[in-house]
């Protein structure tokens, strides 16, 4: 069963990759084209030091080489693969190569926390994969062995960032570790952006409105929110909510673009939510229930 506290943090962690499934409707509607790396590095930068700006907290001691250690795998590295992957495969290729997130992050709790891993977690984790490509995957999609490397390799570095997110445990405020990763990640991308995409191109009034809402709303909210969710919450109830980010993204389509949503596409929708919700209920031992009849 949900406690009520614990059923707030979930909704609140859950907002996070709400946020994130408004990247491809934002990206495709307001910013400029063929500059993948540009908002990565866009979306997160200004984010960090925003945050470090109203926090004023610099890291201390081990916490400097950590923070570019989880910087790298959450925000740096990720991103950079992920947009790779995007911009080499047909978003749902990349979608459903993702969607093996959850599962990876069972495998690495169980070696690195010591957490068990359950069949149920499992299961639960293949049926997530299973309706995401319900979801979006097209049967005419194509395939690329870089894009297809790519997506997988953001899919584990992510899940060792939310996995090392939760064995490192920051004392400092959580808007502060925060904004630690996001400078680090956009430190780490800002010399990759300009070597592989050039200058700054001109920017339109959308172009600044679309980069300003990815780093304040799809950055500095949503990646608070989701640090804030792996402080109280198992690392695998938290990259669960994750498989949310390609619901809001298809939903999106078929509300604002008008895009096509057939049946199986509902039915890998709904799929989605059964594996979130199944995914967050913790089931009682069987020995501690003959217990408590025995005692009663």
């Amino acid at each position: 069963m949900l406690s009520n506290r614990r059923t707030l943090i979930l909704l609140f962690t859950a907002i996070a990759p709400m946020f994130w499934g408004t990247t491809y409707l934002v990206t495709t509607e307001l910013l400029p084209p063929h500059r993948p790396l540009l908002a990565a590095l866009l979306r997160a930068l200004p984010a960090g030091l925003l945050l470090v700006a109203i926090t004023r907290v610099l890291p201390r001691g081990s916490w400097w080489w950590r923070s570019l250690v989880l910087g790298t795998l959450n925000i740096g590295a990720f991103n950079a693969l992920l947009f790779v992957g995007a911009y080499r495969l047909p978003g749902g290729v990349a979608a459903t190569v993702g969607a093996i997130q959850p599962l990876l992050v069972a495998l690495l709790s169980a070696a690195l926390l010591r957490q068990r891993l359950s069949l149920h977690t499992v299961l639960t984790a293949i049926a997530g994969i299973f309706g995401v490509g319900l979801l979006v995957l097209r049967a005419s999609a194509q395939l690329d062995v870089l894009g297809v490397l790519a997506a997988v390799g953001g899919a584990v570095v992510m899940a060792f960032g939310v996995v090392l997110s939760k064995r490192w445990t920051s004392p400092a405020p959580l808007l502060a570790t925060t904004g630690w990763q996001l400078v680090a990640g956009g430190l780490v991308l800002l010399p990759i952006t300009f070597l592989v995409e050039g200058s700054l191109p001109d920017f339109t009034l959308r172009n600044v409105a679309g980069y300003a809402y990815l780093a304040l709303f799809g950055s500095a909210v949503a990646y608070a929110l989701w640090f804030r969710g792996l402080r109280e919450l198992a690392p695998t109830e938290v990259t669960f909510l994750g498989l949310l980010s390609p619901v809001v993204a298809t939903t999106l389509g078929w509300l604002v673009l008008n895009q096509h949503l057939t049946a199986l596409q509902a039915l890998g929708g709904l799929i989605v939510l059964a594996a979130l919700i199944g995914a967050q209920i913790r089931r009682t031992p069987v020995a501690t229930e003959k217990t408590r009849v025995l005692v009663g």
